[in-house]
Formats: C-alpha cells, sequence, structure tokens
C-alpha cells in the first residue's frame, strides 16, 4: 500500500502515549504501514560492549515507528489535516498533487 504521508512531513502525533506531540517524518515503512517520527515513540536500548571497537556497553535512544493511521500531517499554517489527492493536466502529462483537506491548499 502506498502511504499519503512521506519522509520529511511534518505531523502531529493524535493517538496514542505521545498524543500531541509534533515532529518530522524520518522514516516510512509502506510494508508494515509505520512511520518513524524525530522526537516520538522514544525508546531505550541497551548496547552490548565489544570489545573488538573498543567501545563500552552504554544505553541509547532511538525513536520507534508508529502506526500512520495515528498520526496527521500538518499544513502550511500548522494545522492538522487529512490529506487528499487532486489530478492536474498540464502540457498533456498529468500531475498528482497532495492538498490539505480542510483548506485546499497543495501541501
Amino acid at each position: 500500500m502506498k502511504l499519503k504521508i512521506k519522509k520529511g512531513d511534518n505531523v502531529r502525533v493524535i493517538a496514542g502515549n505521545d498524543k500531541g506531540k509534533e515532529g518530522r517524518v524520518v522514516e516510512v515503512l509502506p510494508d508494515k504501514m509505520r512511520l518513524v517520527v524525530e522526537g516520538v515513540n522514544v525508546r531505550k536500548r541497551h548496547m552490548k560492549a565489544n570489545p573488538n571497537a573498543q567501545q563500552g556497553g552504554q544505553i541509547i535512544e532511538r525513536e520507534m515507528p508508529i502506526h500512520y493511521s495515528n498520526v496527521l500531517l500538518l499544513d502550511g499554517a500548522g494545522n492538522p489535516t487529512r490529506l487528499g489527492v487532486k489530478v492536474t493536466e498540464q502540457d498533456g502529462e498529468t500531475k498528482r498533487v497532495r492538498i490539505a483537506r480542510t483548506t485546499g491548499e497543495e501541501v
């Protein structure tokens, strides 16, 4: 399934523990229908020490994927909106453009 939200979009979380947080989409996982959002769903991971690389054990924080249905795209004014697709034809070639459902503006 192709997702309408792309890498680099600004989104707001609308459900879950991080409800209300905003961030930029870092990675899109379309096969799992999930997104990795900067600063959202942060979990701690324990890294084992690696004596060959002379690196000690440590605890790192990573953003984990969340389901795309739990986020809404932010339009230019910073308001959450659903997405639509508008097909336009210019010079004989068709072009698909994402539009904000609330304002009708191009995203």
